[in-house]
């Protein structure tokens, strides 16, 4: 395994972060392809394994019990600070007016229930899961600021939200000598690059760590093409279906220059992705998620396949611009 700094901070983490919304218990969330709590350790045990030392949750995984999970698993696994744990602040956690978002009566009253649910004092990295246009920004600035003045989150990061919005919450906070952002969770791999245009530059400028989500695109880079839904997931995730639509025509020339390229240098179409988004200037660790045997040994192994400029190339030439997608 590969350890870097997180942005410009001095915090090491592995080069791929396990996220565990496939973790979680399906009566209590909206997904029923998570893998409840005895499936889930396996998983995050051969992490551990593998060196895997980065973990990423959210409070609206399976209502909680995502957070739970991996509480319960880390704490039987290993050492509190052998590990960083990151969790997210903004869905809708119960009924209400006041049910999500990112007041500060919502933000302190969540840290609290993530930190119960996963077993610790503190979060490493605590995430605004998306922007929230209801609330100011400094409002949401100065509580995720006592938050970490209270010991109960070490630094905050951001998720997908507009070029324009982080660069404003990065120079409030620095105006008002509180806790910057350090790092951005954003939407990005070989089939959604839009994040290239303003995202990228700015955090690369600004010393954040990019931690991409679904980096293989809702495992559409893992397999070779095809029209219909080839997994449960992927015949049920709603959310899926607003990120790609199926219809764009670069879609399967990009998905057929992973697949000949995985087979002529005989690994798995994800360690061809993966390996494409980890050699991105400004890439920290992508967000990968691993619910089958052997989705975490292919993760690790694109660490050491170097793309050619030619593979590159390969990969990147039919791409077309597309609708900005997974800010919702």
């Amino acid at each position: 395994m590969q350890y870097v700094n997180l942005g410009r901070t001095g915090l090491k983490v592995s080069r791929l972060c396990l996220g565990c919304m496939t973790y979680g218990d399906p009566a209590r969330g909206t997904h029923e392809w998570t893998l409840p709590e005895p499936e889930a350790r396996l998983f995050i045990a051969r992490a551990l394994e593998l060196g895997i030392n980065f973990f990423d949750t959210a409070n609206v995984y399976s209502l909680g019990s995502s957070e739970e999970i991996l509480g319960r698993a880390l704490r039987d696994m290993t050492r509190r600070d052998e590990v960083v744990i990151a969790t997210k602040v903004h869905g809708v956690m119960r009924p209400g007016p006041n049910g999500g978002g990112l007041s500060r009566k919502t933000i302190l009253a969540e840290i609290d229930a993530s930190l119960t649910r996963l077993g610790t004092d503190h979060v490493d990295l605590y995430q605004i899961h998306r922007f929230d246009p209801e609330t100011p920004i400094e409002e949401t600035l100065e509580a995720l600021h006592d938050v970490v003045r209270a010991g109960k989150a070490r630094y905050i990061g951001a998720s997908s939200m507009h070029a324009w919005q982080f660069c404003k919450s990065l120079h409030l906070a620095q105006a008002a000598g509180q806790t910057r952002f350090v790092s951005m969770q954003n939407h990005l791999n070989l089939l959604y690059r839009e994040e290239e245009r303003e995202m990228l530059p700015l955090c690369i400028e600004e010393g954040i760590g990019v931690i991409p989500w679904s980096p293989l695109a809702r495992g559409r880079l893992a397999r070779p093409w095809t029209e219909s839904p080839a997994t449960l997931r992927a015949g049920t995730d709603q959310f899926g279906r607003t990120l790609y639509d199926g219809s764009e025509s670069a879609d399967r020339a990009i998905i057929e220059a992973v697949s000949a390229i995985a087979a002529e240098r005989d690994t798995s179409m994800a360690t061809v992705a993966l390996a494409w988004l980890l050699a991105r200037p400004g890439v920290t660790a992508p967000i990968i998620g691993a619910s089958k045997p052997g989705h975490l040994e292919s993760a690790v192994a694109a660490l050491d396949l170097d793309l050619t400029p030619a593979e590159i190339a390969r990969l990147e030439a039919p791409y077309r611009p597309r609708r900005t997608a997974g800010f919702a």
